[in-house]
C-alpha cells in the first residue's frame, strides 16, 4: 500500500461557491458516503450556515457548511485533511478556493488534491506547505509506467457478472448510480464491489479501481483489468459494478469502449438526462447528445446489452420524471429507474438475472 492509499481521517471539503452545481460532484460524492474520510464540514462561500442536505440529495453525512476555513477554525473545528471537492474545466484551482487552501496549510491541515493541476507544482502553495511541514497529496499524479499493468486477457477467466454503468454524457451521476446499485445489491443479500475509475471513487474509499484520466492510455485497459482481477481473487463477489466515465460519443473525451471490451462487461446500465440537449459545456457548438435509443444501438454494436437505464432528473419535476420513465420503458423495453426519487430497485432484477447466465 502506498502512502497515499493509506490516507484516512477527518476532513473538510472545499466546494468554492459552486456546491449546487455538477462541478462539485466530488463534494456530493463524499457526503453521500466515504469510508476513507470522515467529513466534518463543507467550505462554501455561498452556502455558509446551511447543511449538506439543504443542497444535496441522498446525503449520508449531513455536514455543516461554513463560508471559509477561517470560520470553521473559529468555531473550534478540527480536521486532518482538506479535500479539493470540485472538478473544474482544465483542472485548475479556482482563485476563490486559494485562500482556503492557504488557511488550511497554516492551520496544519494536509491537502488532498484531485485536480489535474498539481498543487505541489504551485510555488506559493508548495513553499508554504514545506514551511509548515504539511503534506500535499496530488492524487491524480500518474504512477510510474513500471508500476502499471498491461492488459493480459485474464479477464475472460472471471466468472463474476460485470455491469458497466455508462452514460450519454459526462457529469450525469454515473458514479452515484453505481454506488446506489452496489448498496441495493448488498441490501438484497448479495456481495458486490464497485470498480472505481475516477478520483472521487478513490476518495470515497472503494477498494478496487484506478484513476482513468491520469493513466497513460496504453495502460488503461490493463489497469482496469488488473483492478477487476484483484477484486475477483480477493473477494470473489457476486457482482462487480464498473463506474463509467464520460460517454462513448462525448466530444471532449470519448470513453467507454474500455469497459465494454477490456473489462468484458456482461451488461450495461445506461444513465441519461432526458432534458440535456447538448454535450455538457459545448452548447455553443450545437453538438447534440444522441437519443437514448441510438446510444443503445451503439452499445449493441459492441456486442453488449443494455439491461436497464437510469435517469438524471436535475431540473425535472417528479411528474415529468415519471412521464419520461414510462415513455422510455415503453420505447426501449427495459426497466428505467429514477435513482434520486425512487432508488434503483426497478433495475435490480435485470442485474441479478446475470448471475444465472
Amino acid at each position: 500500500m502506498s502512502q497515499i492509499d493509506s490516507l484516512k481521517g477527518d476532513a473538510i471539503v472545499l466546494s468554492g461557491g459552486i456546491l449546487e452545481s455538477k462541478s462539485a460532484k466530488t463534494t456530493h460524492g463524499l457526503v453521500r458516503g466515504s469510508t476513507r474520510f470522515n467529513i466534518k464540514a463543507i467550505i462554501d462561500s455561498k452556502f455558509g450556515g446551511k447543511r449538506a442536505s439543504d443542497i444535496i440529495d441522498k446525503v449520508t453525512v449531513d455536514a455543516p457548511i461554513y463560508d471559509s476555513v477561517a470560520s470553521f477554525m473559529a468555531d473550534g473545528g478540527k480536521a486532518d485533511y482538506c479535500i479539493i471537492g470540485v472538478a473544474t474545466k482544465g483542472g485548475i484551482l479556482p482563485d476563490l478556493m486559494r485562500i482556503d487552501v492557504i488557511d488550511s496549510i497554516t492551520n496544519q491541515i494536509e491537502i488532498v488534491n484531485g485536480l489535474h493541476k498539481f498543487l505541489n507544482d504551485d510555488e506559493e502553495i508548495s513553499s508554504l506547505a514545506s514551511k509548515n511541514g504539511v503534506a500535499i497529496y496530488d492524487i491524480r499524479k500518474p504512477r510510474p509506467k513500471d508500476q502499471l499493468a498491461f492488459w493480459s486477457g485474464d479477464i475472460f477467466q472471471v466468472g463474476t457478472p460485470k455491469v458497466a454503468v455508462m452514460g450519454t454524457d459526462c457529469g450525469l451521476g454515473k458514479r452515484t448510480t453505481a454506488k446506489f446499485i452496489v448498496d441495493g445489491l448488498r441490501d438484497q443479500g448479495h456481495t458486490a464491489e464497485m470498480i472505481f475509475t475516477g478520483q472521487t471513487g478513490w476518495l470515497q474509499g472503494w477498494r478496487y479501481g484506478f484513476i482513468l484520466d491520469s493513466t497513460v492510455n496504453d495502460f488503461v485497459s490493463g489497469e482496469l483489468e488488473d483492478a477487476m482481477l484483484r477484486c475477483y481473487k480477493e473477494t470473489n463477489p457476486d457482482f462487480m459494478i464498473i463506474e463509467g466515465q464520460a460517454a462513448l460519443r462525448n466530444i471532449s473525451g470519448p470513453c467507454g469502449a474500455e469497459f465494454l471490451i477490456s473489462g468484458n462487461a456482461d451488461g450495461v446500465i445506461l444513465h441519461h438526462s432526458p432534458i440535456r440537449k447538448y454535450f455538457h459545456g459545448y452548447d455553443h457548438l450545437g453538438v447534440e447528445i444522441p437519443p437514448l435509443a441510438k446510444e443503445i444501438e451503439l452499445i449493441n454494436a459492441y456486442g453488449k446489452q443494455v439491461i436497464g437505464a437510469t435517469l438524471n432528473t436535475f431540473n425535472v419535476s417528479f411528474e415529468e420524471a415519471k412521464r419520461f420513465q414510462e415513455n422510455y420503458e415503453n420505447e426501449l423495453g427495459i426497466p428505467v429507474a429514477l435513482p434520486i426519487e425512487e432508488g434503483i430497485e426497478r433495475i435490480l432484477p435485470s442485474i441479478e438475472a446475470l448471475k444465472n447466465k
